[in-house]
């Protein structure tokens, strides 16, 4: 079946002043795309952006750019960070869950939503691939769908098969999708963190992988388990030796059972060629897979997230350095709280004792203008290369005791004496 194609330059004419414009995210992001619509700044104003991460050789902080176009982030990645932090730029405070209802309720509308796919089958179907996560809702509503169609987008089955029909404007472009290696950037201090984590790890549980390199420690801790499932927002490398040993198999799973399940994918090719068209793993709406609906049914629900600081108390900061927005909500608070409500689920904060300059991540106070992504009474268990500490209903003295134990030990000294400065205890 043939297809009328034109050019990236031609399909984002049809983008004008005030309109809001999706850009699919993480390896899905439409770069040629992106960057047509930049080069029309000059004749555009108040075009407001939404996404959620995006990778790529993009520039969104160009000051050629701030009367053009306003970007409006629903997660902050390394691209957006400088532009979201500016006047022309913000964040939108959301659960990764809850998104696709801004797109739905009409509370976001999309006027224009620029995507990237596979071809065409035989029927005329293509796929979101690498990443349905918020684009499948950004696509059932945008008022114009301008699909970038690329050879080496993996065709992956789920909530991301999209027909032609619904396609305004098709632009075909062979690239190669972006890489991840998240097992370069290792370390002994994530070693150390990764044997711990999977410590707790039982026979049958079924896991949630956040982004990064400690969940790919992890993972690589786990090849003495047995019947393990998968059920994340986010796939990457490291899970497909565990996937082909079988220690994966998703056999205890109480839904989607003998299925893995992902909302995107980000790695490698490998990765990429691992997803095509492969019948054992669903690549759905993250409306579903982030829904604590979802996650608490499946047993022992074993959710691995980082911080960038923790306080005595458990709350935890992980999308910002005080006012500084690093990051997003993004789907830490959906699975905490999912794990949680699992039979024999356990909610995981897993991260280094200190930053890349020996800065505590455990603080007696969270910084001046940080945000609370997992709160206190959502906390359970807190890894560091210096051990396991479980919070669940200790108080305020206890967990500060517990999380002290797991700190640095050059830290320990003075975050003993913020405790005993906060509670009014003897040293």
């Amino acid at each position: 079946m043939n297809y009328s194609y034109v050019s990236a330059e031609d399909a984002v004419k049809i983008i004008k002043s005030g309109d809001r414009v999706f850009i699919h995210g993480s390896a899905a992001t439409p770069v040629p795309l992106v960057q047509a619509m930049q080069k029309r700044h000059s004749e555009l104003r108040e075009v407001e952006l939404v996404s959620i991460t995006n990778i790529g050789p993009l520039d969104f902080n160009h000051p050629d750019y701030r009367k053009s176009f306003f970007f409006n982030s629903l997660f902050v990645s390394a691209n957006t960070r400088a532009v979201a932090n500016s006047e022309a730029g913000d964040y939108v405070p959301i659960f990764l869950s809850q998104i696709p209802q801004l797109f739905r309720k009409n509370i976001l509308p999309v006027d224009v939503a620029l995507i990237q796919v596979s071809p065409p089958d035989k029927h005329g179907y293509c796929s979101l691939g690498t990443s349905v996560d918020i684009a499948a809702a950004a696509v059932e509503t945008a008022k114009h769908v301008i699909a970038q169609v690329n050879p080496n987008m993996p065709r992956t089955l789920g909530d991301g098969i999209v027909h032609v029909n619904e396609i305004d404007t098709l632009v075909f472009c062979d690239t190669l999708l972006p890489e991840v290696n998240y097992a370069s950037g290792s370390s002994p201090i994530s070693e150390q963190i990764g044997r711990n984590v999977a410590s707790l790890i039982e026979d049958g549980a079924t896991l949630q992988m956040g982004i990064g390199t400690i969940p790919d420690q992890v993972l690589k801790n786990l090849h003495g388990h047995k019947n393990l499932g998968l059920h994340t927002e986010m796939f990457s490398d490291g899970v497909m030796p565990l996937l082909e040993k079988g220690i994966i198999n998703n056999s205890k799973k109480k839904i989607n059972t003998g299925l893995s399940v992902t909302s995107f994918l980000l790695g490698t090719k490998k990765l990429y060629n691992f997803a095509d068209n492969n019948p054992s793993l669903l690549v759905l709406d993250i409306g579903y897979v982030n829904d604590t609906r979802s996650i608490r049914q499946n047993p022992k629900a074993t959710a691995i997230n980082s911080a960038i600081e923790i306080d005595l108390t458990g709350q935890v900061c992980a999308d910002s350095i005080g006012t500084y927005q690093y990051s997003g909500i993004g789907g830490q608070m959906d699975f905490m709280h999912g794990a949680s409500l699992s039979d024999e689920g356990k909610p995981i904060i897993a991260m280094p004792s200190v930053t890349s300059k020996g800065i505590s991540r455990i603080v007696p106070f969270l910084k001046e203008g940080a945000g609370v992504v997992t709160t206190r009474g959502h906390i359970h268990w807190v890894v560091t290369e210096y051990g396991i500490v479980n919070l669940f209903g200790k108080n305020l003295r206890q967990r500060a005791k517990a999380l002290i134990s797991i700190a640095h030990p050059e830290h320990r000294e003075s975050l003993e004496k913020a405790m005993h400065a906060r509670f009014h205890t003897s040293g």
